[in-house]
C-alpha cells in the first residue's frame, strides 16, 4: 500500500512534493539524466510556475491509456489555465476522481459508473465530507477531462457526454427588500472612516451596478473616466471579453466619492486595506479581509437593527437584477452575455400578475 502523502501534498501529481517554501519533482530512479542528473528537480516556487515547468520538461505526453493518465494531464495543461480558486477546487477534485476510476481504461468508463459515484458521493462521510454539489463538481471535471481526451486524439468520442443528466442545484432565492437595506445602509459607523461606511458605500454602487464582488474590489482610479465606469468582467475576460461602461449618476457618483473618502490609506483602489493594498489576493483568487469585514458587518446588522435573515453580497447582485424593469436591463447591468443565466439565478423578485377575468 502506498504510503500516506502529508496534507501539504494532497491532490498534487504523482512524485510530486512541497517542501522549503517550493514545490519539487521526485525523479523516478534510472531517470535522474533527463532531470539534469537530480533526485529531487526543483519545479518552481508557486504552483503555476511548477505546472509550466513540468509541461516545458515533459514536452508533448505521451498518449494516455488510463483514466489517471488522462487526469495527470489535465492537471499539468489545463487546470493551470483557470482561475486560482478553480485550481485549487480541481486538484482537490482529481486526487478523489484517480482514486476511484484511476486504473481504468479510458474507453471502460459508461455512464452507469458516473451515476453510480455521483450517488456514492453524494452522501456525507461522518467528517461531513462529500455533499451533492461536490459530487457535481467532481464529475464536471471529469467530463471536461474526457471532453479533452477527444480534442487531443485519445479517444474517438466522450463516453458520457449527453447520457448524464445530474439533477439540478437548487438556485438561492433569498431577495433583499428594500427596508432591509435602508436598515444597513442607516447602521451607525463608530470612526469617520473604516469598515461600516466603506461597505455601506459599496453596497450603495453594487445596488446601483450590479458589479460582482470580485470587479468591485479590483476596481482602481483607470476604471474610473470621465463617462462612467469602465469594466471587463474578470470572470469572462478569457472567453466573451465582454466590456460594459456604467455611466455616471449623481447618486452612483456619490456613492463612488464617498467610497473614496472613507479609505484608510491612499491608494489607487477605491476599496483597500490600511497599507493602500487592494483586498483581492490574484495569487489564491481569495479576499479575506474583506470577507472577514463583512461578517462582522452582518453581525451588527442582524444584533442591532430590524433584519432578521443574512444576506449576501451575492444577494445584493440578485437584487439589483431582480429589481430592473426588464430581462435584457438586468442582464447589461450584470455584465451577462447570456439573459437565460440572469433569469434563472439573478432574477429572484416575485412575478406581479393580474387575475384573469373571472366568469359571470
Amino acid at each position: 500500500m502506498p504510503r500516506r502523502r502529508n496534507p501539504e501534498n494532497a491532490g498534487l501529481p504523482r512524485r510530486w512534493q512541497h517542501t522549503h517554501g517550493a514545490y519539487y519533482y521526485q525523479v523516478p530512479p534510472g531517470l535522474e539524466a533527463l532531470w539534469d542528473g537530480k533526485r529531487k528537480f526543483r519545479l518552481g516556487k508557486s504552483l503555476p510556475e511548477a505546472y509550466r515547468t513540468w509541461a516545458d520538461r515533459l514536452g508533448q505526453q505521451d498518449a494516455a491509456s488510463t483514466v489517471r493518465d488522462l487526469l495527470e494531464r489535465y492537471a499539468l495543461e489545463v487546470v493551470p489555465t483557470k482561475a486560482p480558486k478553480s485550481r485549487t477546487e480541481n486538484a482537490r477534485y482529481i486526487t478523489k476522481l484517480i482514486a476511484v476510476f484511476g486504473a481504468l481504461p479510458l474507453a471502460a468508463i459508461t455512464p452507469q459508473m458516473v451515476y453510480q459515484y455521483v450517488d456514492r458521493r453524494s452522501r456525507k462521510d461522518d467528517k461531513g465530507h462529500g455533499g451533492r454539489i461536490v459530487a457535481h463538481r467532481e464529475t464536471e471535471v471529469l467530463s471536461h477531462a474526457y471532453t479533452k481526451a477527444v480534442e487531443w486524439g485519445y479517444i474517438a468520442r466522450h463516453p458520457f457526454k449527453g447520457e448524464v443528466r445530474l439533477q439540478g442545484e437548487k438556485s438561492r432565492d433569498r431577495y433583499v427588500e428594500d427596508w432591509e437595506v435602508i436598515e444597513a445602509l442607516a447602521l451607525e459607523s463608530r470612526r469617520k472612516k473604516g469598515s461600516v461606511l466603506a461597505i455601506q458605500a459599496y453596497i450603495r454602487i453594487k445596488l446601483m451596478t450590479g458589479l460582482s464582488r470580485s470587479d468591485l474590489l479590483r476596481l482602481t482610479a483607470a476604471n474610473l473616466r470621465d463617462d462612467g465606469i469602465h469594466i471587463q468582467r474578470h470572470k469572462t475576460a478569457h472567453s466573451t471579453g465582454k466590456r460594459t461602461i456604467y455611466e455616471w449618476t449623481p447618486e452612483l457618483r456619490t456613492a463612488v466619492e464617498t467610497a473614496k473618502s472613507v479609505r484608510p490609506a491612499l491608494s489607487p483602489f477605491l476599496f483597500c486595506r490600511r497599507t493602500g493594498a487592494g483586498y483581492f489576493d490574484e495569487e489564491t483568487g481569495e479576499c479575506h479581509g474583506w470577507d472577514s469585514m463583512w461578517q462582522r458587518f452582518m453581525a451588527r446588522v442582524l444584533d442591532e437593527t430590524e433584519v432578521k435573515e443574512r444576506f449576501t453580497e451575492h444577494d445584493l447582485r440578485a437584487k439589483c437584477a431582480s429589481d430592473a424593469e426588464s430581462l435584457e436591463r438586468a442582464r447589461a447591468l450584470l455584465s451577462h452575455a447570456d439573459s437565460r443565466t440572469t433569469n434563472r439565478i439573478y432574477r429572484r423578485r416575485a412575478e406581479v400578475v393580474k387575475p384573469a377575468k373571472g366568469v359571470g
